[in-house]
């Protein structure tokens, strides 16, 4: 199964000449890579399909989307590779 998870644009630096995000996810923290969505800028929430930015998204979508993805521990998992931080829970 492959997931697109919805994330807030946290910083933007460039990496080989590609402008590339780094993403939090809740509390998981991921690089992306932007050229898909050359309108994101730091604050911006993006959904994240393998490492690409495929789409911005308003926040509450992106928290509402979030919230199923908790319910769907296991996918979430096998997607990034660690469970989501329960909400409210969210690293420094």
């Amino acid at each position: 199964m492959c997931l697109g998870i919805p994330g807030r644009v946290l910083e933007i630096h460039d990496q080989a000449g590609l402008r590339v995000a780094t993403v939090d996810f809740g509390g998981v923290r991921r690089e992306a890579c932007l050229a898909y969505t050359p309108e994101a800028d730091v604050g911006t929430y993006v959904v994240v399909h393998v490492g690409f930015a495929i789409t911005t998204v308003d926040e509450a979508e992106a928290q509402r989307t979030l919230a199923v993805l908790r319910a769907m521990a296991d996918a979430v998992e096998g997607e990034l590779g660690e469970p989501l931080p329960e909400a409210g829970a969210e690293r420094p």
